[in-house]
Order: C-alpha cells, then structure tokens, then sequence
C-alpha cells in the first residue's frame, strides 16, 4: 500500500528531475524526429534510473549525511569531492542561466507578445528570486510535491485540448542526420542527482521503501516527458521554439514559468547546501555565489551573443550529468566495501558495468562538444 510519506518522497524525485529540461524537449525531438526523442528517453531513462539507485545504495551505506560532494569525499577522496563539486555546481549553473533566458523570453512573450523585453524581464526574475531566497522561504523546496501533481495537470488539461490538432505525420517523421542532438538536453531533463541525499531525509524511518520511491520518482518523468514531447510535436512539427511553451499560446507559456520558477527555489536551495554543508562556507558567501554567477554568466553570454536555451541544456546535461553519473557509479562500488551501515536495499554493480556506462556518457560529452 502507497503511504503518504512514500509518494511526497517520490513526487520530490520527481519535482526536482522536471525543470528547463522539459521545455528543451520537443525542440530536439522535432528536429531528429520524435521517435528517436522517445528512444533516448527511454534508453538514457533507464541508465540514469539505475545511476539513481546506484546513489540510493550509497546514501544508505553512508552514516553521516552529505551531499554528492562530500560523498565523494568520503569513497573517493579529495581529488573525489573537488571533481564531483565541479560537475554539480556546472549542472546547477547551467540549469539556473536557462532559467534566466527561459523566464526572460516567457515572461516577454506572455506579457508584450513580442522577445523585446527578454532581458529586462529575465533581471526583473533574477531580483525577485534572490529576495525570496534572502527571506529564506526553505519551505519552498517541498513545492515540488505539489508541484508534480500540478505540472501533470495542466499537461493533462494541454494533451486533451491540443490533441484534435495532433498531425500523425508529425510523429512519424525521422531524420537520421540529428540522430545524437537530443542526448545533452534528454541527460539534463534526467538529471536528479543532488536530491538523493534529501529522500534519505524524508523518509526517514521507511528507508526499505527508497528505492521504490526512486523507481517512480524516475518513471513519472519519463512517462511525462514522452506526453509532452508528443503533443508539441505532434501540433507544431518542426516549427517547435527552443522554448517549447512559446508555441502554443499564453496558457502553456504560464506552465512553463511555473516549472522553471519552482525549479530555479529547488536548485538554488540545494546549491546553498553544498557550499555550507560540504564546503563549509558562510551563510552570507554561499548566498552571495549561489545569485550573482549566474547574472554574471547570462551578461557575459548576452555579450557573445550566445544565449541559445537548448545549447546550455545539452552541454550542462552531458557534462555535468555525464560526470557526475560516472562517479557515483564508482562511488557505489566502493561503498560496498568501506560503507559504515548496511543499506535497505542493495543494486548489482561490477567494473564492466560501470566502464560501459562510462563509455557511453563520454561519447555524449564528445558528441555533444564536438560534432
């Protein structure tokens, strides 16, 4: 039987994997086809799961809570924790600046029906979260809970509504030449590493049930992300924006906002964590790091005229989520032998499974950098 505490565990997996993600989804479904798009979800889908799991066990074996740089530390050392802080800070960074440019070109579109307005309304969305983070509304990082049940909702409500419209062709069509373009935004739409810790948390007294919760705390975006995919495609075939909540009316765009708004209190918040709990930073520095970076590096790539949505998901996404994947896979072998408490649940691991799935998040760092 589902218990209330198992499913908020589950739902904040969940909440926290759906964020800009999403809204880079059909853009690249579009231009490889959507039936390659739904084969990386699915295939990357069930890589990332295992990668979760494999996490899960790491947590549980571990006595002292920390987040992934401090895990790190402990199984893999120094050398360990600096890697792993580099790879979490790349993929919050990057989630954070696609927030900025999605909100900012959201917010000019449902307000102005025009992209004039981008930058000075991605600043108006920067100074509003850094207050509300200064007011320290933590208790915003449970929204994603109900900001799951929201979020199908309301693609519930645009499934239905747009599917008169659907075009089976738009579907249906394949080009083999994008064959590898959505694999960096389809890691960073996976990407649920840093909240593992947090589930441990949350379910503190049922931890036999974490992994169930990770499986459908995985599944549930999958399975959203297909839908979602389908019906932008479906509508609008190759003509999806970057920001796929553009294209389909005022509606849809505040859909958008909501996930990336919710999304940027969960991020940010879990970026505070590791610069206090695992780098021992001030209140005041972790603050001042965790909102200034990312205003700094949406000027600077304003500047070079690069504030492209979909290129920083796919580069955050194979570097930070391929990194960051690769050495908890390692972390989790060497858990099983200098772990200080016996896990809940235990997931099979040996070095051929972890050199191939190193392999295969490598290729999509080169792929994704270099062709």
């Amino acid at each position: 039987m589902l218990n209330k505490k198992f499913l908020a565990t589950a739902f904040t997996l969940s909440g926290s994997i759906i964020g800009a993600g999403i809204l880079g989804l059909p853009y690249v479904f579009s231009q490889s086809g959507f039936l390659l798009g739904a084969f990386w979800i699915i295939f990357l889908g069930i890589i990332i799961t295992y990668t979760l799991l494999c996490l899960g066990e790491t947590v549980l074996r571990t006595k002292e809570l920390h987040q992934l740089p401090g895990l790190a530390k402990e199984y893999l050392g120094e050398k360990g924790k600096w890697l792993m802080f580099f790879a979490v800070i790349f993929g919050i960074y990057s989630a954070l600046i696609a927030y900025l440019i999605g909100e900012g070109q959201s917010l000019s579109t449902l307000i102005t029906n025009s992209q004039e307005y981008t930058g000075h309304l991605a600043l108006a969305f920067w100074l509003t979260m850094i207050f509300l983070l200064r007011e320290g509304l933590k208790g915003l990082k449970k929204v994603e809970t109900y900001g799951v049940i929201i979020i199908i909702t309301l693609i519930a409500i645009i499934t239905v509504w747009f599917f008169p419209q659907i075009q089976t062709e738009n579907l249906t069509t394949l080009n083999y030449s994008n064959f590898f373009l959505p694999i960096g935004v389809v890691l960073f739409a996976l990407i649920g590493f840093s909240v593992i810790p947090e589930l441990r948390q949350e379910i503190k007294g049922d931890e036999k049930k974490l992994k169930k919760a990770i499986l459908l705390g995985s599944i549930i975006p999958i399975i959203i992300y297909i839908i979602f995919s389908a019906v932008f495609v479906g509508v609008l075939g190759t003509n999806v924006p970057q920001v796929a909540t553009l294209g389909l009316g005022k509606l849809v765009i505040i859909l958008g906002i909501f996930t990336m708004l919710t999304s940027y209190f969960v991020l940010s918040f879990s970026l505070l964590d590791v610069f206090e709990l695992d780098l021992r930073f001030s209140r005041r520095n972790s603050y001042l790091l965790v909102t200034i970076i990312p205003l700094l590096a949406y000027l600077f790539l304003d500047q070079i005229n690069q504030l492209n949505f979909i290129n920083i998901l796919g580069i955050g996404g194979v570097i930070s989520g391929g990194l960051t994947a690769i050495l908890i896979l390692i972390m989790a072998k060497k858990s099983k032998h200098h772990g200080t408490r016996k896990p809940e649940f235990q997931v099979p691991i040996n070095w051929p499974i972890i050199i191939l799935l190193s392999a295969i998040f490598i290729l999509g760092i080169i792929l994704e950098l270099f062709l």
